[in-house]
């Protein structure tokens, strides 16, 4: 079964070996060229998608618009993507134990943004990988996941929902 990703974790692509990515740094953001008329009563955030390469040899790497989704609340309904703002990694040879980054800017209802889901597709060296899903939220620390500790909104939380999804979904006698 596919597991979904929390904010914060990497995903290695195994048809790329060494090649990595993840998507961090969920956090509330004006963008920097000022807001756009449609997002007019909506709260911006930035989320960064940073591709690794822990490999032997270079990959020519693109992430651009149409690559990334971004879904929000209970309903998964669609963010409000600011292409004008984003920065995205188009046509970048990513050489080993390098990184690129993109930011991306979209804008949601504030009630929505304690679950935003990312949807990643890059393309390495003209190939589509598959795709991959993280959740987070704003106000939810990628730290406090990854560490185990006390997450942000209690034990109803969506830190707490997303480990205890990834828990039930290990193996019997996986620990975790």
């Amino acid at each position: 079964m596919y597991e979904p990703n929390v904010v914060g974790d990497w995903q290695e692509y195994d048809e790329h070996a060494g090649l990595r990515v993840r998507v961090h740094r969920l956090e509330a953001a004006e963008p920097p060229r000022g807001r756009d008329d449609a997002a007019e009563g909506l709260t911006y955030f930035r989320v960064r998608v940073t591709v690794e390469n822990r490999g032997g040899r270079h990959f020519g790497i693109h992430l651009e618009d149409g690559q990334i989704d971004v879904r929000i609340g209970p309903d998964g309904e669609s963010a409000f993507v600011d292409w004008r703002n984003s920065q995205f990694i188009e046509g970048y040879d990513v050489y080993p134990l390098r990184r690129a980054t993109a930011v991306l800017y979209a804008a949601a209802p504030e009630a929505s943004l304690s679950q935003v889901d990312v949807q990643v597709q890059l393309r390495v060296d003209d190939e589509w990988t598959d795709r991959r899903l993280w959740t987070g939220g704003i106000g939810v620390h990628e730290e406090s996941v990854a560490a185990g500790t006390h997450c942000p909104g209690g034990p109803g939380g969506l830190a707490h929902q997303v480990s205890n999804f990834l828990r039930d979904q290990a193996e019997p006698g996986a620990t975790g």
